[in-house]
């Protein structure tokens, strides 16, 4: 039976001692240790997973260095893969910053993919724009968390319809660009009220919107389908879902973005469930669900 590939999660090799409460008093999220991950892995039937660090600290109250994610991969080679990450605001905080230099040595380590990047900035702005051109510059693929604005938690921020996410596409045709998030994934549908760019709109999908758009016009477009936006996404409208996952097969992944092993081992968003149910009940093909649950990932970014 095929297991999965996860392209997208995150692990830190020691939990921070002290955790601070949010703003409305709840518990921040902190990432799973390794030994705790490959349990949640084992009980979600993945067989290995791309590590994530986080070097922004808008995202999470325990950054993790790319030297710690390539330390916990050497330690469980085959059960992690690693990424790296960079910063925009890194390197001197401009936009002649050398992003190539790092991302030459981080690749040549054997990371396979650049994210998540999760800064508070537009995606247009000049910093982000040159790690991006870096990338392409490397062959090195990205993924980050898109928001819905600015002053989001964090995030690079996009307007209603992605025309900054367009204009990189545009800008950088070989650079390999991973779409994530809810403000990414609400896009499955027109826009219709900027509160539903920060939660999980529901209904049937009766006009495509801008994903569709952009990945048929843009051979560089790959769709991560982690966390409640993927699977979403795809829940709302399983008649849908399936004629997305046919047309679209070769460029999307299946992944988690597990960032709290409590909230895995509830299982709101169990993708994995969702893709063997739609197969064994013939809603999408075996082929297109062994790209997604792990063919793709090892095609396109060598798992």
């Amino acid at each position: 039976m095929t297991k999965f590939v996860d392209i997208h999660v995150h692990a830190v090799r020691q939990h921070c001692v002290d955790v601070p409460l949010g703003p409305n008093g709840q518990r921040l999220n902190v990432y799973a240790e390794p030994e705790e991950l490959i349990e949640l892995y084992d009980m979600l039937d993945i067989e290995k997973g791309i590590l994530l660090p986080e070097v922004s600290p808008e995202c999470i109250p325990q950054t993790v260095s790319n030297e710690e994610i390539l330390a916990i991969c050497a330690d469980y080679p085959d059960r992690f893969v690693p990424g790296c990450n960079i910063d925009p605001r890194n390197y001197f905080n401009n936009s002649q910053s050398p992003f190539a230099d790092g991302l030459r040595r981080y690749k040549d380590k054997g990371c396979r993919i650049l994210g998540e990047i999760c800064p508070s900035l537009r995606i247009t702005d000049d910093r982000v724009q040159a790690l991006f051109r870096a990338a392409e510059e490397v062959d090195i693929p990205i993924l980050f968390h898109l928001a819905p604005f600015v002053d989001d938690t964090y995030g690079l921020a996009d307007l209603p319809g992605l025309p900054g996410l367009e204009e990189s596409l545009q800008r950088y045709p070989k650079l390999k660009v991973f779409g994530h998030s809810q403000a990414f994934w609400c896009e499955m549908a027109p826009y219709n009220g900027q509160a539903v760019r920060s939660g999980y709109p529901s209904g049937k999908i009766v006009e495509e919107g801008r994903i569709q758009e952009l990945m048929r016009k843009y051979p560089n477009l790959y769709g991560d389908l982690s966390a409640g936006s993927g699977y979403n996404a795809l829940a709302r409208d399983r008649e849908y879902a399936a004629k997305f996952l046919e047309e679209f097969q070769d460029r999307l992944f299946f992944a988690t973005d597990i960032c709290s092993p409590e909230m895995a081992r509830k299982r709101p968003h169990d993708l994995g469930a969702l893709l063997r149910d739609m197969a064994a009940k013939g809603e999408i093909s075996q082929e297109v669900f062994e790209k997604v649950a792990a063919g793709n990932a090892r095609r396109v970014l060598g798992v």
